[in-house]
């Protein structure tokens, strides 16, 4: 494949990733096209059009996945597919629901013709348009009368942002000498996670899950309507970068003893332990400055692999003062921050949500409370490239060419069709290369493989 077939295919590749997105949504609800896509319901011929594409996609894909491009390199691969799907889910999401077919067709064109960086600051402003909504229905249900979202915005400046992705340049990290608690109403979370329904349309709740094996637990359902491309739940805890990775509670085997941990494609590991169920108050999270920090006891016998110790000295995080982190003023009664209850669907159900990388620029101080996290070393974090299988300490900028603002990497659970009433299904996508539980199917063999490749 040369270089130019090679740009063909990928053109061609997210123009078939939109109508294989459209089938999925046939396939797996009940839902008017006509609603929904602005399509006439009574073309008779156009599911099957669609399920003659969504088979053409999946041989494309493997045809792609072959061919000597991306065969060097199927995580890329892998990771391209999820930012197109993210792209065309948001970007309809953000149309919304009177969308009409030339709406779709601007999608689509949009889809087929820019690169993956321009796709990935749209899905980064397409979340961070969500977000701001939330917030603002989070102030209006917390917040005493007299302040709203909209009034604290204006009190303070507007800082530059890079296109599209609406994050900040230069820092102006929190004050850690003073730490201001703003007044909330006295509601309980159970009170503001019904007043998040009657202003979104949807909220979230915890409940016995409906996947039969013992280890399923609680679930994580929608309470009402989310369309296609909302923003379901938020993944909140301790954010680690990989300098900190030795850092995580239980390294190396970190994921012996806790299932809450979710990584990014950049590295980026989130603890959702700490975090529980949330709470009934805003106040400074965690606790304890060092509440999450893992020291290795001397004491104890080293479990220890030859390539741990490696990784130790080739990316050894750094000492001193900057370990830990300082409490943030957190909302604890944050509906939508229980992304680490969604389970794994069972064999033969299909997920209705996707992982999503969400940037959070840190200049929104006015949102801040409403991001369940902290991050582990402080938000002047340091740059690390990959290598492998390891982790390098490395300066310079983004991968566009722009310097990078201060920034929280979070992640954020998207819906890949509509969610009504109904558990919350996420596919865990675990690595193929080790001993997985024995609840686990895979939701496609071939992506997890990709995935962690």
């Amino acid at each position: 494949m040369n270089h130019w077939s090679s740009i063909f295919s990928l053109c061609t590749f997210r123009t078939l990733i939109f109508y294989y997105l459209i089938s999925s949504n046939i396939k797996t609800c009940n839902f008017s096209l006509e609603a929904k896509l602005g399509f006439r319901s009574d073309q008779h011929h156009f599911h099957f059009f669609m399920a003659t594409l969504f088979n053409k996609f999946q041989q494309f894909v493997t045809t792609l996945t072959k061919s000597p491009t991306f065969a060097k390199d199927p995580r890329r691969l892998q990771f391209e597919t999820d930012i197109n799907r993210l792209f065309l889910y948001t970007s309809y999401n953000r149309v919304g629901k009177d969308a009409e077919e030339a709406d779709i067709e601007e999608i689509i064109n949009m889809a087929s013709k820019s690169d993956l960086a321009d796709q990935e600051k749209q899905v980064q402003e397409n979340i961070h348009t969500q977000m701001t909504n939330f917030c603002t229905f989070m102030d209006r249900i917390l917040l005493p009368e007299s302040k709203s979202h909209d009034e604290t915005s204006q009190q303070h400046t507007n800082a530059p942002r890079r296109s599209g992705l609406s994050l900040a340049v230069g820092s102006n990290a929190p004050s850690k000498n003073k730490i201001d608690i703003p007044e909330t109403k006295p509601l309980t979370f159970a009170e503001s996670r019904q007043r998040l329904k009657d202003l979104m349309g949807y909220t979230l709740e915890l409940k016995k899950s409906q996947i039969l094996h013992e280890q399923a637990g609680q679930g994580l359902f929608v309470d009402g309507e989310a369309d296609v491309g909302s923003v379901i739940a938020l993944y909140p805890g301790v954010i680690y970068s990989p300098a900190y990775y030795r850092y995580i509670p239980g390294y190396p085997r970190v994921d012996s003893q806790n299932p809450y941990l979710i990584t990014r494609y950049d590295g980026t590991v989130i603890n959702g332990q700490p975090w529980g169920t949330g709470g009934e108050t805003r106040e400074p999270w965690p606790q304890s400055a060092h509440s999450s920090v893992y020291r290795p006891n001397p004491s104890e016998p080293s479990s220890e692999t030859g390539s741990d110790r490696v990784w130790k000295m080739l990316s050894k995080p750094l000492e001193g003062s900057r370990l830990g982190f300082s409490g943030e003023v957190l909302e604890r009664r944050n509906p939508l921050a229980l992304a680490h209850f969604a389970n794994h669907p069972a064999m033969g159900v299909e997920p209705n949500v996707m992982v999503c990388p969400y940037d959070f620029p840190l200049n929104e101080k006015d949102m801040r409370a409403y991001i369940p996290n902290v991050v582990f070393g402080g938000v002047d974090e340091v740059r690390m490239k990959r290598f492998g299988s390891f982790w390098f300490k490395s300066r310079g900028e983004s991968n566009d060419g722009q310097t990078m603002g201060p920034i929280m990497k979070s992640l954020a659970l998207v819906a890949t069709r509509m969610i009504c009433n109904e558990e919350v299904y996420l596919n865990y996508r675990l690595s193929n290369s080790k001993r997985r539980p024995s609840w686990y199917t895979p939701v496609d063999e071939e992506e997890d493989r990709r995935r962690w490749s």
